[in-house]
């Protein structure tokens, strides 16, 4: 892995010595969104050169803490931005569907967390042949195996971002698939109290002074959040919650391979091969639990500190988030390929359940709002009972009243009709 990102440095100086940085286009300039922006613009041969927020003061406030010297200009107009980009500008727009249609731009990222718009960002992307890095897992989670279906058969990459959880697990899992090992459970801690019941009332006081968005942080403390990345993960690597909404148990980091792991071996697992979540002091760290059956292996592997068997971990202390961003649009321009992707149809879904009682006629508001919250299950059992995807629940209307802790099913919801809905239906019908 050092390798690996050594020789993707060496390459990101081989571009900026040759003036032929990656240009990028970030869609987003919230808390993720900027903190990406600036650290591009610490990085060697990349560099941001067209920036999309509904509030253009957001985009500009980016680009200033990332200290450009660049000339900004605003505009909405396709012709306009390409000639600021060719003369050396960075481009401000209100408007996010210009950037996949900028020449200029070799890749876009989604920063918005909003199913919606990543929808209709990314599937523009792939049309104009451009890859994609999804800082969005609410995207990827709802319709990335169809995106990364249409990445494929237009030659570009979709691929959801390193630094976030799903992605940092996914490079323990790789590791620990390709030296042979047999991977029991991978997850990672949870870093909020996990509370159901939250709503961005509740939160807002807190959210203020994290620098959060009330939704956003209801989103953590709920636990939807969690659920959507680790359906991202099982997505990428065929792993399955073991239960509808994982185990959660409170846990320590000398535990893990203790704890996830089959029940036969004292742990709490049915069957291996989950996808799961630590309350307590694993956060914010990521882990992989694996077996080895050669008893030289196993005995080097207790030499080293992995554990006392049959069970041993793998665990990365830390994940940077957007921080780390910047390695995987390097990574999928340079060496055209994904930190994480989907690896077929859905492994996983985020089903609906209502927070409390809602009534005929009511709409729903989405993703850490005051209604609903997800659950992860199994792709196979969500489609038997036609289950709602959470990733569909923003201004969906409810057909009749639904109780507090029901599922909410398909055919209760009236469902605008969207790029991402549409994505999702077109998903559903190729790989149900």
């Amino acid at each position: 892995m050092r390798k690996n990102k050594t020789m993707l440095m060496k390459r990101l100086q081989e571009l900026e010595s040759k003036n032929e940085d990656i240009n990028i286009g970030v869609v987003g300039a919230g808390r993720m969104g900027t903190g990406l922006i600036v650290q591009i613009g610490k990085m060697k041969g990349l560099s941001v050169r067209a920036v999309s927020d509904i509030y253009l003061e957001k985009a500009t406030s980016a680009l200033q803490i990332m200290r450009s010297e660049r000339k900004l200009i605003t505009t909405s107009n396709i012709d306009e931005a390409e000639t600021a980009i060719s003369d050396g500008s960075i481009v401000v727009t209100p408007n996010s569907s210009i950037l996949p249609q900028l020449s200029e731009l070799d890749l876009i990222v989604d920063a918005t967390g909003s199913p919606e718009v990543g929808a209709e960002i990314a599937q523009e992307s792939i049309r104009q042949g451009k890859s994609v890095v999804m800082l969005n897992a609410e995207a990827d989670a709802t319709i990335g195996p169809i995106l990364n279906h249409y990445a494929s058969t237009c030659g570009v990459v979709y691929t959801g971002a390193s630094g976030d959880e799903p992605g940092a697990t996914k490079e323990l899992y790789d590791f620990a698939t390709t030296l042979g090992f047999r991977v029991i459970a991978a997850g990672k801690g949870k870093n909020n109290p996990l509370d159901r019941t939250a709503t961005p009332g509740s939160l807002e006081t807190i959210a203020r002074q994290k620098g959060l968005d009330p939704k956003m942080l209801t989103s953590f403390v709920d636990g939807t959040k969690t659920m959507v990345e680790m359906t991202q993960l099982a997505n990428a690597t065929g792993l399955k919650p073991d239960i509808r909404g994982m185990h959660g148990p409170e846990t320590t980091v000398d535990r893990i391979s203790h704890v996830f792991c089959t029940k036969k071996n004292g742990g709490i697992l049915e069957t291996e091969g989950a996808v799961d979540f630590a309350l307590g002091s694993v956060a914010p760290g990521v882990f992989v639990v694996f077996t080895m059956t050669e008893s030289i292996i196993r005995s080097d592997l207790e030499y080293l500190g992995l554990g006392q068997g049959p069970n041993y971990h793998l665990y990365r202390p830390y994940h940077l988030c957007h921080i780390e961003t910047p390695l995987c649009i390097a990574r999928a321009v340079i060496h055209k390929e994904p930190a994480i992707a989907p690896i077929a149809g859905p492994v996983a879904d985020v089903i609906t359940i209502a927070k409390r009682d809602l009534n005929l006629g009511e709409r729903l508001d989405g993703i850490g709002g005051s209604t609903v919250f997800g659950l992860i299950e199994r792709a196979e059992t969500a489609r038997q009972i036609n289950a709602l995807p959470i990733g569909l629940t923003s201004n969906a209307v409810l057909k009749r009243n639904v109780l507090k802790g029901e599922v909410i099913r398909m055919d209760a919801v009236d469902i605008p009709d969207t790029q991402l809905t549409r994505l999702r239906r077109e998903q559903d019908r190729r790989f149900g």
